[in-house]
This record gives C-alpha cells, structure tokens and sequence, in this order.
C-alpha cells in the first residue's frame, strides 16, 4: 500500500487554481455564444465609432469639441442629466422605501404608473409633457424652449430607474438587524447609515448609472418640447443627428465618443463612491 506524497504548497496552489478556472465544456460553450454575442452588440460598435471619430484626424476632434455650439450642448446635456440623477437618487431612494415598508391606497395603481416612462414611446412622452407644459398648459405652466424643459423631459423619461433597482434590495433586506440595532440603542439615523444605506448603496448606485446615461442620450422626449434652439436648449443627441444630417460622421463620432467616456466616467466614480459608502457602514 502506497502513500501519495503530500502537495508542495506551490502545488497546491496551482492545482487549486486550475480547479476553479477550467470550464466546462458546456460552461466554455455558453461563455464563448456570450462574449459573441456582447462583441457585436456592444464591444465591435463602440470600436468603430471610436475609429470613426478619429478617421478624420485630430484636427477635427478637436474643432468638433471647440465648436461653440457643440460645447453648448455637451454642457447643457450633462448637467442636466447629473442634476436629474441626484434629485432620482433622494426621490427614487424615497419612493422605493415607501412601496416596500407602507401600505397604502392606491399603492398598487402607483406602482403601474412608475412603470409609464419605460412603456411609452419617448416621442410620445415629449407630446404628453408638451401638452401639459407647453403652450397651451392646462396648469398655467409653460416650460416649453427653455432649459428647464430639458431638466423636465430628462426627470420623465429616468424616474424608475433607482425606484427599480432598489425596490427589490430593500424587500430581501433583513429587518431583524434593524430591530437589533434599535434594540441596542441606536438611532434611526445610525441605523440608516450605518446598516440600511450600505446595504443599499450597490442597488443606488446602479440605478443612478443609469439614469445618468440615460439623460445623456436622451432624445425623442426632448423633441418637442425644448425646441432644440442653439446654444440654449440644444442637447447633444441633437447634436450629433444635425452633425450626421450635414455629411459630417466625424464630427458626430467624436461627440458620441465623449459622451461614452463622460459615460465611463460617471459608472467610474459611482463604483467607487458605493464601495466608500459600504466600507464607511
């Protein structure tokens, strides 16, 4: 009878590794139909237009992002929608929390409604908003060809955004530990900062990534009711179709490849903040 010899360490590990990286052969197959999949839908798309907003050279980059009204609309574009994304946060952080922790009438009806701005057609969106802030408002509140039609268009189209992703956190959240805490002596706000708030922070963060890149590719909301007027309420998705209408592709690339890094950027920095969030729990 034989005694298999006991692994070095440095064997052990290897093996180790080998055994939780090696796939299946069904595992292999899904994971290549996968990576496919997400390369001709996302990753060889993206590529093009990044190479397309260099094929005419950085000279008409960099023209294209000095241009005034081109820098006008990126700007007006992305504060808007980081505004739109903070007052989503609180508000969207809030509404969840009350269709989870109360019971209400009408609670049912409110959450259909907050489901509106996914099922309508954005076009339809901008007529609906216009016809309730335009003009001809039956609330004697016109909006209509100023920035704050932008902010309201971008506020329509993202509002369920953080309500759907942190609605479905919240209800597997363990209320135990909250009453532990309470039981303990902490406050409600020690309590909602240092359990239910890092609990949440991955749900929040997901949802206000979204938002945020929604409002910034925002389109057929805006249509209508902003007017889409130069240097005022112009955005960039306008932008870029009025660049692609005058035979420019290049100059549309390179405003489409700095709202994909803005885009980047803005994900970047909500990962980060969520971990902040969840070590500081």
């Amino acid at each position: 009878m034989t005694v298999d010899a006991p692994l070095a360490p440095g064997a052990a590990r290897r093996r180790r590794a080998r055994s939780t990286t090696s796939l299946t052969r069904s595992s292999g197959l899904g994971l290549g139909l996968a990576l496919t999949w997400f390369s001709l839908l996302v990753l060889i798309p993206l590529a093009l237009v990044v190479i397309q907003s260099i094929d005419g050279g950085w000279e008409t980059f960099r023209q294209t992002l000095t241009n005034p009204q081109t820098a006008a609309a990126l700007r007006l574009t992305v504060s808007q929608a980081l505004i739109v994304t903070l007052i989503n946060v609180v508000m969207g952080t809030v509404i969840a929390w009350v269709l989870v922790r109360d019971d209400f009438p009408g609670k049912r009806l409110l959450e259909v409604v907050i489901d509106i701005p996914f099922a309508l057609p954005t076009i339809v969106a901008g007529l609906v908003l216009l016809s309730l802030y335009g003009p001809g408002s039956p609330l004697g509140v016109n909006v209509a060809n100023t920035e704050r039609s932008v902010f309201l268009a971008l506020l329509f189209v993202t509002l369920p955004f953080v309500v759907r992703t942190v609605q479905p956190v919240l209800m597997e959240l363990d209320r135990d530990v909250e009453e532990a805490a309470a039981s303990l002596g902490a406050s409600r706000f020690t309590t909602l900062r240092r359990i239910i708030l890092p609990s949440l922070a991955p749900a929040i963060t997901a949802g206000a990534a979204l938002s945020f890149a929604r409002g910034i590719s925002e389109y057929g909301s805006l249509v209508l009711l902003s007017g889409n007027l130069p240097m005022k309420t112009e955005v960039a998705s306008v932008r870029i179709l009025t660049y692609i209408e005058n035979g420019n592709e290049a100059a549309a690339a390179s405003v489409a490849v700095i709202l994909l890094l803005v885009a980047l950027g803005a994900i970047i920095v909500l990962q980060v903040l969520s971990s902040w969030v969840a070590r500081r729990g």
